[in-house]
């Protein structure tokens, strides 16, 4: 009550915080009048005076006011558009590396350019993060010309670039890009082999638009960036065809956590299934023999028991595509890990596209924490303020809206079941177009989107659906959905990034009407006519009460229905909101109390009959809780066990990143050659035990091996003195000269060239292996809960043993090569420049929401060394073996053939 209290007499926390940046507003506006009196070539001017007060110690903050006042009087000119007060503060927040939450339609877009031009000063880039390509590009193309107009550079990364192409927009003063681009061109760029290869530079500053849907929505699943493996069609096609035989009582599902078990009795008949098939080894599924078909059939189970089309996903050209169950959007090209893809596309019986093994890894969470400043701005991020101060150390700042909100949000309709509110939202989105206010209705997935379409005809009602299937038309449906009697059915509205402006969108319907319509006085004119409309049509839409929300379903998340909500009400229109929910929504059929199914049944309700309560709110409320909470916990555990990951994954990239600067790694190799002679010699002669204790056959089969040494261990065995430091001090002696007199005749820089391409690819293949090791740990780690262990603990432990034996193979494979390798002196015929390697593919890991895989241009360029490297018993006489070329590829030697017909053919 106290608090209460206090917080309406002095205002909360956030008030009193966003009330002290009103300060600096002042003095940014206070510069308002100096700075409106440039001219266009001194307002562009001050870009280098700003940069020249930086070096001369200058901070950003001493720079804010003034920056602010000449970025908004650059929007002013190039934009047409003023930042307000509250956009200033936002900005200021954003500086400060903070999130800014503001409501829909208060111009998110420009309060950034603030923010990015004085971070941008400092000539390190600022990074804009969107969560699509084509609001990266709209972006990059819009807010650019405020500061091309200031004298800064802008690029934009999306899908397809040349490699060359990214490098120059990462080098940009601001760069615009999606989260998936950049964490993947960062797991690309640390597996080249050349400095000058790599794309990015280091990180500085990073503004992330939607960060609500790129930081929580999508951190539930991993980047992982994959190889294809062997294709196993036939396998899944068999196990898939078994599965569908299978009846309800030989499985239990599990809704809330995604998760399907077989029970007894079905595991001994699919057990009889797979006998009669010959897939099983011995008669028990669950022998160590049949763990792959095992790991097969608990795919194929979710696939066609927990999977849904046209929901999880839908079947296009062929193909199964994601649906992003956040935006509704189609997530072309990106796959689900793990063979839950191959398990989904043999059960709609389409071309199963082979399993991928991971290569390189990083969740959003440990890659945008890598950034010294991370910033972000949202319409809905309070719900999630403590997870953003948890991960991302980021606070939450609410930015009071430039006018006050005038839209009013009705109490939710509670309906029986889905027929009678679906009939009910059909009749009242009927009488809504009849008065032509325009309705915006939110559904969850897109047959509940084209159920509901079904309903409006029957009623007779005029609609545009958006959902996955028409996302190419997204923006221009969005932007015209406040025109008069507009009814636009949406899947899921978060992060579309179009705004709904009352009266329709003047850029949009130019785009739409006068594309063919040369630049003159007719299009002028027609341009004018089309704003005095809009203006007209505004003021009937206003009179109508503006746009109204109506939601067919309650989301998961609070967060997505207030993003729903808030698409009504921009800039102090007028607006309505309302939710309509039935017993049969999955948010109350899987996650709300018994108690509230039993209360509502018990009511006896009539057929159509609707109600709404407080007390159903709050159990509906109470139930979004549950789920967040949960989802929290799924995200808190990725981050955990990444973590212990991201430690050894900054181990590597920075050891890569030592060899490709270094000149020279001799010092390395020698001392990698030093230590595994310690382990040979430690490993057969103990410390503390006497010679005749010792396993000198494995010492010199060891020492043949690993060193390519006829070292005689047995001779050294007969001297008074001999220990194992003696023997460890001969044997390293030894293969340092065998290796000096083997680079002899070899020119110094061609072999300082020869090591490094040795060590990385040793590296490169012994962390693919770890973290494939890794992944196969995740998955049972868990079981060791049984034994009243703690299973990250657990995880921590085994991979940091894991790792330190990646570290030694890795030690023991360059000393064997080195110490294997020979040279011929007759180099190969010049080479031209190669193409990066094709066919990696980037994905998401198989998480909660599901994820993906995106087919990319290749990730690594590789230069042949001046001399052709050779095992003793390779002199096939093909120079290019050993770049592990694809048979079916031009060959590198110019001739225009196929590799499999030239230098690669086989003997």
């Amino acid at each position: 009550m106290l608090g209460g209290l206090a917080k309406s007499i002095f205002g909360s926390s956030n008030d009193r915080y966003v009330k002290s940046l009103g300060k600096i507003v002042d003095s940014i506006n206070a510069f308002e009048p100096t700075i409106s009196a440039l001219t266009d070539a001194e307002l562009a001017a001050q870009t280098v005076k700003f940069r020249a007060r930086l070096v001369q110690g200058a901070t950003l903050d001493d720079l804010l006011p003034e920056a602010f006042a000449t970025v908004r009087e650059a929007a002013k000119r190039t934009l047409g558009q003023r930042h307000y007060d509250v956009q200033l503060i936002g900005g200021i927040v954003l500086h400060r590396g903070e999130i800014a939450e503001m409501r829909t339609g208060e111009g998110k877009t420009l309060v950034a350019t603030a923010a990015t031009y004085l971070n941008a000063l400092e000539g390190k880039g600022v990074h804009v993060v969107t969560v699509n390509d084509y609001l990266a590009r709209r972006d990059c193309d819009w807010m650019g010309q405020v500061y091309r107009f200031l004298g800064l550079t802008t690029g934009v990364i999306v899908p397809q670039l040349r490699e060359d192409e990214r490098r120059e927009a990462y080098e940009a003063d601001v760069t615009y890009a999606t989260n998936n681009e950049l964490g993947f061109d960062y797991l690309r760029d640390n597996m080249k082999y050349d400095r000058s290869q790599m794309v990015q530079r280091p990180f500085n500053f990073a503004i992330v638009d939607e960060v609500d849907s790129i930081l929580i929505d999508e951190a539930r699943t991993p980047l992982i960036i994959s190889g294809p493996t062997d294709d196993k069609s036939e396998l899944y096609l068999q196990v898939d065809t078994i599965v569908k035989q299978l009846v309800e009582s030989d499985y239990e599902k599990d809704e809330k956590q995604r998760s399907i078990t077989l029970t007894e009795e079905g595991t001994e008949n699919i057990e009889r299934l797979l006998e009669t098939a010959g897939l099983l080894e011995g008669s028990n599924l669950y022998d160590f023999e049949n763990t792959q078909v095992v790991h097969h059939v608990n795919q194929a189970l979710r696939a066609n028991k927990m999977f849904r089309r046209d929901i999880d996903y839908i079947v296009k050209d062929d193909k199964v595509v994601i649906i992003d169950e956040f935006t509704g959007r189609m997530m072309d090209g990106r796959r689900w890990s793990d063979g839950l893809h191959q398990a989904v596309e043999a059960k709609e019986r389409v071309q199963i596209e082979p399993e991928n093994q991971t290569l390189a890894s990083i969740t959003f969470q440990n890659y945008f924490r890598m950034y010294p400043k991370l910033s972000g701005m949202t319409g809905t991020a309070a719900t999630e303020a403590t997870e953003f101060y948890e991960i991302y150390k980021m606070n939450v700042v609410t930015i009071p809206t430039n006018v006050p909100v005038q839209r009013i949000d009705e109490e939710d309709e509670f309906y029986k079941n889905t027929q009678d509110k679906f009939r009910a939202i059909a009749k009242a989105i009927a009488e809504k177009a009849l008065t032509g206010q325009p309705v915006l209705v939110g559904t969850v997935s897109i047959e509940k989107s084209e159920m509901l379409s079904e309903f409006l005809n029957e009623e007779g009602v005029k609609h545009a659906v958006l959902n996955a299937r028409f996302h190419e038309q997204e923006a221009h449906i969005v932007a015209q959905a406040g025109r008069m009697g507009a009814v636009t059915i949406a899947t899921n509205m978060a992060g579309r990034g179009t705004d709904i402006q009352l009266g329709g969108n003047l850029e949009f319907r130019i785009e739409d009407e006068l594309k063919d319509v040369p630049e003159g006085a007719d299009r002028d004119a027609a341009i004018e006519r089309m704003r005095q409309e809009i203006a007209e049509e505004k003021a009937r839409v206003l009179a109508a009460g503006g746009l109204f929300v109506l939601g067919t379903e309650r989301h998961e998340s609070r967060r997505i229905d207030n993003q729903l909500r808030g698409r009504s009400g921009r800039q102090g229109d007028p607006g309505l909101s309302r939710f309509y929910l039935s017993l049969d929504d999955d948010l109350l059929r899987i996650f709300g109390p018994d108690t509230l199914f039993s209360r509502m049944m018990n009511a006896n309700m009539a057929d159509g009959e609707a109600i709404g309560s407080k007390w159903l709110s709050k159990a509906i409320e109470t139930a979004q809780k549950k789920v967040e909470a949960r989802n929290y916990d799924i995200r808190k555990q990725v981050v955990e066990y990444d973590d212990v990951m991201n430690d050894q994954r900054k181990v590597i990239y920075e050891q890569r990143g030592d060899i490709m600067d270094a000149d020279t790694v001799d010092d390395v190799v020698v001392d990698m050659r030093h230590e595994t002679v310690n382990d040979i010699v430690g490993a057969s002669c103990p410390p503390g035990t006497y010679p005749e204790q010792w396993d000198v056959e494995t010492l010199k089969r060891r020492t043949a091996e690993v060193l390519n040494l006829d070292a005689d261990i047995d001779a050294w065995l007969q001297e008074d003195a001999v220990d194992p430091e003696m023997i460890e001090e001969r044997l390293s002696a030894a293969a340092d000269d065998a290796v000096a007199k083997k680079i002899e005749a070899i020119d110094t820089a061609d072999w300082h060239s020869i090591e490094k391409s040795i060590l990385l690819q040793n590296l490169d293949h012994h962390w693919k292996e770890h973290l494939s090791t890794l992944d196969a740990l995740r998955q049972v780690v868990h079981l060791r809960a049984y034994a009243q262990k703690t299973p990250i603990n657990e995880y921590k432990a085994e991979a940091f043993a894991l790792f330190e034996r990646m570290l030694g193979n890795i030690r023991e494979d360059v000393t064997q090569t080195i110490a294997r390798v020979e040279f011929r002196m007759d180099a190969p015929p010049p080479l031209p420049d190669l193409p990066t390697l094709p066919d990696f593919i980037t994905s998401y890991g198989a998480g909660e929401s599901g994820g993906g895989v995106i087919g990319t241009d290749g990730l690594i360029t590789t230069k042949l060394p001046p001399l052709a490297m050779r095992e003793p018993d390779d002199m096939s006489g093909d120079p290019y073996a050993e770049l592990g070329i694809s048979r079916n590829a031009e060959c590198p030697c110019g001739s225009g053939k196929r590799y499999k017909h030239c230098h690669g053919a086989l003997a």
